[in-house]
């Protein structure tokens, strides 16, 4: 038997409870239905008020460390955030500023988001992907966007919502297998 894939989630919402939360815990729910996984799910309302005073990783605390690590050591990687202001939350941002620049190098990783209305489901194309190419992320190219309607408080309640996820849980095992299984080498520079 092989390991099980370690899944990290993380939600960029500064909100408890969120929307945003439920959503990256339903995707890896469904990725951890379909095969052996251990999840972590990394909030920033918990690591957040450690990230903020902070300018260099070694000044993280010990608890926060552990969760850039498990990011930095993830088999598949799935980032949520709220549209803010037309973009991620800047503490989302704040905490991938502390990810090792090649620590992120073809790993899987499943973009999310919610947002108020459609209009706003863009950010995925416009906000996320272009953070984790920067990395050299292999950012799956089926992301999920939620909106307000797709949930009854903090529960998924969209049947439309719910086959969008099982379908980005699908599509992200054959990429985690593969990505798993090779050796990355990284050229620095």
């Amino acid at each position: 038997m092989t390991a099980p894939y370690r899944i990290v989630a993380v939600s960029g919402s500064l909100h408890e409870p969120s929307k945003t939360t439920a959503l990256v815990r339903a995707i890896a729910d469904a990725v951890a239905e379909r095969a052996p996984a251990e999840v972590t799910v990394v909030e920033l309302t918990a690591v957040g008020p450690a990230l903020a005073g902070a300018l260099r990783r070694e000044e993280l605390p010990a608890d926060v460390e552990a969760q850039l690590v498990a990011i930095e050591q993830a088999d598949l990687l799935i980032v949520g955030s709220p549209v803010y202001r037309a973009s991620f939350t800047g503490l989302f941002k704040h905490l991938f500023d502390f990810i090792g620049q090649y620590a992120l190098v073809g790993k899987p990783v499943l973009l999310a988001a919610t947002g108020g209305g459609e209009r706003h489901a863009l950010i995925i194309e416009h906000q996320l992907r272009p953070l984790f190419a920067f990395f050299q992320a292999l950012t799956l190219p089926i992301g999920v966007y939620a909106s307000t309607t797709d949930f009854d408080g903090y529960v998924v309640a969209s049947e439309l919502l719910r086959e969008r996820i099982a379908v980005a849980a699908e599509r992200s095992l054959p990429l985690v297998g593969y990505a798993t299984t090779r050796p990355v080498e990284v050229l620095a520079g």
